[in-house]
Parts: C-alpha cells; sequence; structure tokens
C-alpha cells in the first residue's frame, strides 16, 4: 500500500502552476522513444554520476558486443566491466548489471520486465528496489518512461530547483523527495513535470549561479536569494 504522505497546500498549489508555466514555456517535452524495461534499467544503471553521452556510448557498446542480454549475464566480468567503462565506475556497475539480468531470468524464466505493468505501482517499485544499485529514482524511471506507470522520478536538478522554487519542504532527504513530489503532484503531469523541471535546472536554474532574471517561474519562485532581474 502506498504510504500517505501529507503535502502543504501551497506546495501542491505552486507545483501545480509551475508545471503549467514550463508547459508554455518549454511546450509538452518530448523524451526519445521508450526503451524495453530492461534496457531501460540498464541505461539507468549505467547513467549513475555520469553524463548522457557517455551512458549512451556505454549502452551502444554493450549492443555492439553481445547480441542478447543472455550473452551478458554468461560475458566474463572483466570483459563487461570493460565494455561499459567509458560510463565510470565499471567495477560496480558491470557486477550489479549482471547480477540484475542474472537474477530476473532466474525469478522469471527470461529476461523480461513487461510483466511489471501487471502489478500495483508500489509493488513493482519494490521489486525493482530490492536489487543492488537500484535506488528510488532508478525504479522510478524504468515505471514511467518505460511501463508507463505513475511514478515521479526526482534527479539531481529536480532535488535543487524544487528546494529553491518552494515545491517542497527544505530540510528532506532526495528518497522522501520522491514521495512528497510524487504525493503532491498529479499523475497525470509525472512525464512533462519531471522532463521540463530537469531543463530548467539545465538551462537556468543551474547550481552555481542560477539565471534568476531570464527564470519563466520567477514570479513564483520562494529563493531567498534569487536575483532580479
Amino acid at each position: 500500500m502506498k504510504p500517505v504522505i501529507e503535502v502543504a497546500p501551497e506546495h501542491r498549489e505552486r507545483l501545480r502552476r509551475v508545471n503549467a508555466r514550463l508547459n508554455v514555456v518549454f511546450g509538452y517535452p518530448k523524451w526519445r522513444e521508450p526503451l524495453p524495461a530492461v534496457d531501460e534499467l540498464v541505461c539507468t544503471f549505467l547513467s549513475q554520476n555520469t553524463n548522457d553521452l557517455n551512458r549512451d556510448k556505454a549502452f551502444s557498446n554493450i549492443r555492439a558486443r553481445y547480441a542478447s542480454w543472455d550473452e551478458v549475464c554468461e560475458a566474463d566480468p572483466d570483459e563487461f566491466m570493460q565494455v561499459i567503462r567509458v560510463a565510470g565506475l565499471a567495477n560496480q556497475k558491470g557486477p550489479n548489471i549482471q547480477a540484475a539480468l542474472r537474477r530476473i531470468r532466474e525469478e522469471r524464466g527470461e529476461i523480461d520486465l513487461e510483466w511489471l505493468r501487471e502489478l500495483p505501482v508500489e509493488e513493482a517499485r519494490e521489486w525493482l528496489l530490492s536489487f543492488k544499485g537500484v535506488g528510488r529514482k532508478t525504479a522510478a524511471i524504468v515505471l514511467l518512461f518505460s511501463l508507463g506507470m505513475p511514478a515521479f522520478p526526482v534527479d539531481t536538478h529536480i532535488y535543487r530547483v524544487s528546494g529553491r522554487i518552494g515545491l517542497r519542504p527544505q530540510a528532506i532527504d532526495p528518497d522522501a523527495a520522491h514521495r512528497y513530489l510524487e504525493a503532491a503532484a498529479d499523475p497525470a503531469d509525472y512525464y512533462a513535470l519531471h522532463l521540463n523541471l530537469i531543463r530548467l535546472g539545465r538551462e537556468i536554474c543551474q547550481a552555481r549561479k542560477p539565471a534568476c532574471p531570464s527564470c519563466p517561474i520567477a514570479d513564483l519562485c520562494q529563493f531567498p536569494d534569487k536575483v532580479a532581474g
């Protein structure tokens, strides 16, 4: 059962207004075509502590070297780590990816995650979280983007921006932010809100020097140190 989260009314309303504004300014976002859930799981493992370019290079290396996920399962661990080395932390990511694929095969008889669609979202999330190296962001990305299930991923940009704008309590950690923002937002808005908040964080509300004068939601923002235009 999904835990009940008490959301402050002002956070819920500000989140609604921010989402509507970003959809007007940025447009409704379109990410890449959805990947099969296993592919997305592997990509998300690879994306940890690296950029999208290196993640994509590592994933392309896997596809070029191995014909199937079963081959990845059977690959020599040192060889596999070399294949994905461009994504960084290969000595952690390699064993975690291979262990996850093997466990899926052992439990399900094949390497496939489409069956998760049939589960309640919290049950599917907890199953994914049981894998070493899978946190709430990884689980939410697989659920939302590959399986079309209502989950809200919070990456470093969203965590930073949501705290500055005033979309959540300041003191909560990233895990709690996942739960809070997921409870505060309309599930129909998760997809667009996730992508547009990331864009806002990358292009405008940057970590060291936010471009407050050019921010499209400056009038909604509660950041005490924002710079006037």
